[in-house]
């Protein structure tokens, strides 16, 4: 906690808080310290404990993924507020977990925003890697009508798996840019040069052109 603390930088702090995260360590010099110190499971599970964000971030980098049981994960997600922890916790060890799936499906339906944000994350993966049982058409009803006015978080990750649909699924495609041109959600976001909006006709359209253009 100390090593943590010593990595602290004002700056970091100031542009991580603007994202709602509370923490101002460099992630390049947490993982410095992650590759350091290897898989240790249970200084993970310490560092989880003490509910410091990132001790959190380098716990979920050291944690052995496999090792935590369902209603593990579950309690961890609903704990983890901040979007940085969030986001490393459903990538980096749920995603790895026998239990994702049957967290997946709570996870997307849960009436928490946030929570249900990570189980649309979870979908998009699926989406992509593993579409096989799952409703696309369904899941584009429930964009179409609940996105443009969803949560930040949730909003985020749906609009990725609108994105993913449309990138993935020649089939719904079309249905894919459609939506994304009337809910127009994200459609001003600041992008910087060289980066692919957000935008979910933009990045659909830019990303296939890449794949068909390598």
């Amino acid at each position: 906690m100390a090593e943590l603390a010593a990595l602290e930088e004002p700056r970091a702090r100031e542009v991580n808080e603007k994202h709602g995260d509370d923490h101002g360590v460099n992630l390049g010099k947490l993982r410095a310290v992650a590759k350091r110190l290897k898989t240790q499971h249970d200084l993970s599970q310490e560092l989880w404990d003490t509910g410091d964000s990132a001790a959190r971030l380098l716990s979920l980098l050291i944690c052995r993924p496999k090792a935590f049981g369902r209603d593990e994960l579950d309690a961890m997600l609903r704990e983890a507020r901040t979007p940085k922890v969030q986001d490393w916790l459903v990538n980096y060890v749920v995603k790895k977990s026998p239990h994702s799936e049957s967290l997946r499906g709570e996870w997307f339906a849960d009436s928490d925003p946030v929570v249900a944000s990570a189980g649309w994350a979870l979908t998009s993966e699926r989406v992509v890697k593993k579409p096989e049982g799952l409703e696309l058409a369904a899941l584009l009803d429930i964009i179409e009508s609940d996105m443009k006015d969803a949560p930040e978080r949730l909003q985020w990750a749906m609009n990725h798996c609108l994105a993913q649909i449309g990138i993935e699924h020649p089939e719904y495609r079309e249905r894919a840019l459609d939506i994304g041109e009337r809910l127009e959600v994200l459609k001003d976001y600041p992008t910087p040069p060289n980066c692919t909006s957000p935008f979910a006709p933009d990045w659909i359209n830019e990303m296939v052109r890449r794949r068909d253009n390598p």
